[in-house]
């Protein structure tokens, strides 16, 4: 079974077996080796000189410690989706101050209503999803970013889990404060660890507050990579998959896999125009995830199981839109002739009355 769900992914075979590497102390140099050999990569991947860590959970977890390390006053999510939304939730779970600044399903943000929504220094943090995964829509991020930094001591804290890997990222030139990604999506990895960047002044924020949590402490994060270490028990199987991972990215370059998934993702708005519908602005469409419209009303749930029944595992309608629309994770190490192949299989589930 292929997957091409919007994450987890496939992971090369390379990366499996760095996870069968014997097990080792995480307070030896062994393991001191292995921070000090991941992390140079992993600042590259960010486009950062600064802290770039890794947190043994789901991207979840860190988005959760953002709101606790950097908001004092209040937070202003972007909301454009199920992920936008649940990372207000997040603020609001963990007694946090948060409004929404949303737009319709299959829209992005403009930066001027950011701007418009800044004016009175009500907030100290803004919150938005890069990617969102339920709409296939990408921000534009550096507008964003931009309008955001233009406002002084306003936090700028990026979700960047379905597109790191697979769009190119540089977080010291747009001026991001925290940027998260989780490393089951464009990175290629098995889930079950998280990768993060925090800014010199976010650093700075959060020693200011004194309930930022235990677990994911950007402080204490911030202390123990000096030593190449992490604060808790890591996942060191994670780790010797991360390093290798992290070299087959560079091996191919970021400016080759983003156009690798620039052209998987033209193929599947080319292959969805005249058999579907595309859901959301075009002009915003991801790199990493499809997300397709059902205008003639088809059997969603049946086309989908007669695509399984062919070998390959889309994702279907997330939120508001189960049932209404069905998505395609084309990211990773998926090329172009996946992509044909699936599509091939789509078609001929069509074909057999399924759609």
């Amino acid at each position: 079974m292929r997957l091409f769900i919007p994450g987890p992914t496939e992971v090369h075979p390379d990366v499996f077996a760095a996870m069968t590497h014997p097990q080792i102390g995480h307070r030896t140099p062994p393991l001191h080796d292995l921070v000090a050999r991941v992390t140079p990569k992993l600042r590259r991947l960010f486009g950062t000189a600064g802290d770039a860590f890794t947190s043994t959970s789901s991207a979840s977890a860190v988005l959760e410690a953002t709101v606790r390390n950097l908001v004092r006053k209040r937070a202003l999510a972007l909301v454009c989706g199920e992920w936008s939304e649940r990372w207000a939730v997040m603020a609001e779970r963990n007694g946090v101050a948060v409004d929404r600044l949303s737009v319709p399903l299959g829209r992005v943000h403009d930066p001027a209503d950011v701007s418009k929504a800044l004016a009175d220094g009500r907030y100290d943090a803004v919150l938005m999803v890069w990617c969102e995964t339920s709409t296939g829509v990408l921000e534009p991020l550096a507008d964003l970013v931009a309008a955001v930094r233009a406002h002084d001591d306003v936090m700028v804290c990026v979700d960047a889990v379905s597109a790191l890997g697979g769009v190119e990222l540089d977080v010291d030139r747009l001026g991001v404060d925290v940027c998260v990604a989780g490393v089951q999506k464009a990175m290629a990895m098995p889930p079950g660890l998280a990768v993060f960047t925090v800014s010199e002044r976010a650093l700075a924020r959060a020693r200011t507050i004194d309930a930022r949590g235990y677990f994911v402490d950007f402080v204490a994060f911030h202390e123990n990579l000096a030593r190449d270490e992490t604060p808790t028990t890591p996942s060191t199987a994670h780790l010797y998959a991360l390093d290798v991972a992290l070299d087959r990215i560079e091996t191919e370059g970021m400016p080759a896999r983003a156009a690798r998934h620039r052209a998987m993702s033209e193929r599947c708005r080319e292959w969805a125009a005249d058999r579907f519908g595309l859901f959301g602005d075009p002009a915003a469409a991801s790199p990493t995830v499809t997300c397709l419209s059902n205008p003639d009303g088809v059997d969603l749930a049946g086309f989908l199981a007669a695509v399984r029944s062919r070998g390959y595992w889309l994702g279907g309608g997330f939120g508001e839109l189960k049932g209404r629309t069905f998505r395609v994770g084309h990211m990773g190490e998926h090329t172009l002739d996946d992509v044909e192949a699936l599509l091939a299989a789509m078609d001929d589930a069509r074909r057999s009355g399924a759609a």
